[in-house]
């Protein structure tokens, strides 16, 4: 069975800082394309970043919101097979539920935003509020 795992989330004060993780069962995430999407309350997931490799292999991380380029960056522990979304600075406009979402046939193109329909393996989600 194919499944995500997101933890992690938590109640964050503004400029704080917060790691994620995602961890696959079944999935290989070193192989596959993997992006967080981020809910805010009231609104559709929304892409935030995705990470894949190019055709020589190489990781490559692909942002589709710029307010968290600077901020936001993705690691991966391939021994543990465990995604990570470490942030930082971060806005009360961060606040949402983080998803990971991953799929062997997806891609992190850089010309057009990924969507929800793109990846087929979701985990549950972790809340993230960053709040005074």
């Amino acid at each position: 069975q194919l499944q995500l795992a997101e933890s992690g989330g938590d109640l964050v004060q503004p400029g704080g800082t917060l790691r994620l993780s995602c961890t696959g069962s079944g999935i290989r995430l070193e192989q596959w394309a993997t992006a967080w999407f981020r809910q805010a309350p009231g609104k559709e997931p929304e892409a935030i970043l995705c990470k894949s490799r190019d055709g020589m292999g190489r990781d490559e991380t692909t942002y589709y919101v710029d307010s968290v380029k600077g901020r936001f960056t993705i690691s991966r522990d391939n021994a543990i097979n465990t995604l990570y979304l470490q942030m930082s600075g971060l806005e009360p406009e961060d606040t949402g539920v983080y998803y990971c979402a991953s799929d062997f046939f997806a891609s992190c193109p850089q010309r057009r935003v990924i969507r929800k329909g793109d990846f087929g393996v979701w985990g549950q989600g972790t809340q993230v509020t960053v709040s005074s």
